[in-house]
């Protein structure tokens, strides 16, 4: 919920929306169809890549997040990728900046920035297999609903 409606995603919809030909829509209803039959029927299999493209953003968003769970989830079996990967490495800081502290443990080296970047690679991997899928629809939907001048 507390991503639920975005403005620009709004204005993103509306201005796909705009650009839609009124004539698809009077010709389906003078053809008979009702409202719901020309929404369904009409409009959102035109709209698809706007639809895909606010699918693809709010994925990204949900994915990327950590900062909702660290608040509102209580269970660990429960956390995100997201969350785990950010609570290591806030474990991984304390570590390296109080290792002079624990006994035997000054000769040791901690690979620091390796696991930062394998943890990179870890978060970012999923959705960059996931993204050349909808890069069609994305690319679609972000310049057919742009402010024209």
């Amino acid at each position: 919920m507390p991503y639920g409606i975005s403005v620009w995603f709004t204005f993103l919809m509306r201005g796909f929306m705009s650009d839609l030909p009124f004539e698809l829509i009077e010709s389906a209803k003078m053809d008979g169809a009702n409202e719901y039959r020309v929404f369904f029927f009409i409009v959102v299999p035109n709209v698809k890549p706007a639809l895909a493209t606010i699918g693809l953003f709010y994925a990204f968003a949900y994915w990327n997040d950590w900062w909702l769970p660290m608040l509102f989830i209580n269970r660990s079996n429960l956390a995100p990728l997201q969350y785990l990967l950010y609570r290591t490495l806030n474990n991984l800081d304390f570590v390296l900046r109080n290792i002079s502290m624990v006994a035997n443990m000054s000769r040791v080296e901690i690979p620091g920035e390796a696991t930062r970047m394998a943890a990179a690679v870890l978060a970012a991997a999923p959705m960059m297999i996931v993204f050349p899928f909808f890069q069609r629809f994305f690319v679609k939907g972000i310049t057919m609903g742009s402010v024209k001048g």
